[in-house]
């Protein structure tokens, strides 16, 4: 979440709190994501109100939404994670794997999948803090290496009839709202509490924000990259596993689409790239209006390549507003 900065004056002004509000990036996410759909659904004669299309709509918002957690958990750290798309389609490919070749039971195949991300992410970590690379090669060689595993070891395979059971909850609904938007957004409030509340991830954002300050006070940054790294696995591993849920069919070309999305949504939102800085809501929130975007093509039937490069468009300014914010223009004073 994002720290508001202190008002500068002689003293406190009743509605400082509520103009900070209004200037948030939460608040203009939050007024766009309306906007979109109102707009939406006026030019589409109410196509996106109706039950089954929302239900889509907030269906495919859970994995977005968990994906840009998982990017953002490295974020506030100053890492990158370029594996992040291509490891949630290995955990599902590994959840699918257990429950339709090796006959695991589906909580069984769900925590191996899951875990599967939390030692790739601790696998990343590690090599980061040993061989003291960047964590954007270090984790775009294991990006290859993952690719090539998907391919390699499964091929082409399709898995698919696995635990009837975990694909209807996939599709199940609570009060109109599906059960896998739910749990997307459980782990969006579970992140939210480790960053706000636990002391682990206090110390995350400290090494992020100024890691001689954080190791001169007792925080060892070495532990940070890690534990970010490890956190960032661990949900592109719970990714995959609504993967699986979701679609009743997983191949090796899962996550390759995942990687922008991945980074569109924390950066959309407010989180800072030099670590830090994180806001779970404003990711959130970002992977709504990436969604919105990917309503309006399909509704438009606009050439996809267009909404990648409107979406990449939108990233590079989010990152130069950001530093222009900053007064550092380029990165430079």
């Amino acid at each position: 979440m994002t720290t508001p900065h202190p008002t500068v004056g002689a003293g406190p002004r009743p509605r400082g709190r509520w103009q900070q509000t209004v200037r948030s990036t939460e608040f203009t996410l939050a007024c766009l994501a309306v906007a979109g759909y109102a707009l939406l659904a006026a030019t589409t004669h109410g196509a996106v109100v109706s039950g089954d299309t929302l239900t889509a709509v907030f269906q495919f918002l859970a994995v977005p939404m968990v994906i840009g957690l998982s990017q953002m958990a490295v974020l506030s750290v100053g890492q990158m994670n370029l594996s992040s798309g291509v490891l949630t389609g290995l955990c599902a490919m590994v959840c699918a794997w257990l429950m339709a070749a090796a006959g695991l039971p589906a909580w069984l195949a769900v925590l191996g999948g899951v875990l599967t991300g939390a030692a790739i992410g601790l696998v990343n970590g590690l090599l980061v803090v040993l061989t003291r690379i960047n964590g954007f090669i270090v984790t775009l060689a294991t990006m290859t290496i993952i690719d090539g595993l998907r391919y390699g070891i499964h091929g082409t395979a399709t898995y698919q009839g696995y635990s009837p059971g975990l694909v209807s909850l996939g599709q199940r609904s609570l009060l109109g709202v599906p059960t896998v938007f739910l749990a997307a957004v459980l782990v969006a409030v579970l992140v939210g509490l480790f960053f706000r509340n636990a002391m682990l991830g206090r110390k995350l954002l400290a090494s992020g924000g100024n890691p001689l300050a954080a190791r001169l006070s007792g925080v060892s940054n070495d532990r940070s990259v890690v534990v970010a790294h490890l956190l960032s696995g661990l949900l592109a591993g719970v990714a995959g596993v609504i993967v699986v849920a979701l679609s009743g069919s997983v191949n090796a070309t899962i996550g390759d689409d995942l990687l922008l999305p991945s980074f569109a949504a924390p950066i959309i939102g407010g989180v800072a790239l030099a670590g830090g800085v994180v806001s779970v809501l404003g990711t959130c929130l970002a992977a709504l209006v990436i969604r919105l975007v990917d309503v309006a093509q399909a509704q438009y039937s606009v050439d996809p390549d267009w909404v990648d490069l409107i979406v990449g468009a939108v990233v590079l300014g989010a990152v130069l507003l950001t530093q222009l914010r900053r007064g550092k223009p380029g990165g430079a004073r």
